[in-house]
């Protein structure tokens, strides 16, 4: 039903160029005055042509679709570029967002993630031994909560975690990432106890306002990267959308450094 929408409409205004571009006359062009009305008969006459055209040749249609895709595509890839220092400049440097490995590594890694997402979790070893082998790497936890209640939930019980005890942040995260099954509060509060906080004061903590404001400043700093799932990295001057290996990562590291 949506194709078959989108190809109606894209019939629509295919046949509106046409008569727009026969409606421009040589002469109207010339002496700038405005081009006479096109014939009813004349008009329907194109319009059947047109239409005839497509129906034989319907490929003519995907085509066009995929083009226009692909240009808008590129549009938005060339604005997130654009875009690039600005979002990693509100991430790195507000002391609100998690930090891990060397707090004053030289190169920042930057990863948007979800608790819940099953590709950040098979990530997650890689991103240990990145992390474990370059002790000059700063990683920086971006909560990304899109996969529904219980990841905003985490998410706010993971930088409610930041905000109590940032000595036990990465202890927490560990548990949540390497963590089977759903993620209920009860059972994200069980990995906060192991992890030794306060349950009580983190669930308080939770309801901090600066928490919401991060998830929502995070969401747009998504946005504008044109980061729509998880994982999507930063790494020096590249956007990694979707899971990266370690050898990737080490390379895309290097790169920043330039090596």
């Amino acid at each position: 039903m949506t194709a078959f929408l989108t190809r109606s409409r894209f019939l629509s205004l295919f046949v509106a160029a046409l008569l727009a571009a026969a409606a421009a006359t040589p002469v109207a062009a010339q002496d700038k005055s405005p081009a006479a009305p096109m014939p009813k008969a004349e008009r329907e006459k194109i319009e059947s042509v047109v239409k005839a055209y497509i129906l034989k040749n319907p490929e003519v249609i995907i085509e066009a679709i995929q083009g226009l895709r692909e240009r808008e595509e590129r549009k938005t890839q060339e604005m997130a570029k654009a875009n690039l220092g600005t979002v990693t400049d509100a991430l790195v440097k507000d002391p609100n967002t998690p930090i891990g490995g060397n707090p004053k590594g030289d190169v920042n890694v930057i990863e948007f993630f979800d608790y819940r997402c099953g590709y950040c979790k098979r990530v997650f070893p890689d991103i240990l031994k990145l992390v474990e082998g370059d002790k000059n790497v700063r990683f920086v936890y971006v909560e990304f909560p899109i996969l529904g209640p219980d990841s905003l939930t985490a998410s706010k019980a993971g930088l409610a975690a930041w905000l109590l005890d940032k000595s036990k942040y990465e202890v927490f995260h560990s548990a949540m990432m390497t963590g089977k099954g759903g993620l209920p509060e009860e059972r994200v509060m069980k990995f906060a106890e192991q992890s030794g906080y306060d349950v009580k004061a983190l669930k308080k903590a939770m309801s901090d306002p600066r928490i919401e404001s991060m998830i929502e400043k995070n969401m747009g700093l998504a946005k504008a990267l044109d980061i729509n799932g998880t994982p999507g990295f930063i790494i020096g001057d590249q956007i990694i959308r979707g899971a990266v290996d370690l050898k990737s990562m080490q390379a895309l590291v290097a790169k920043a450094r330039g090596g």
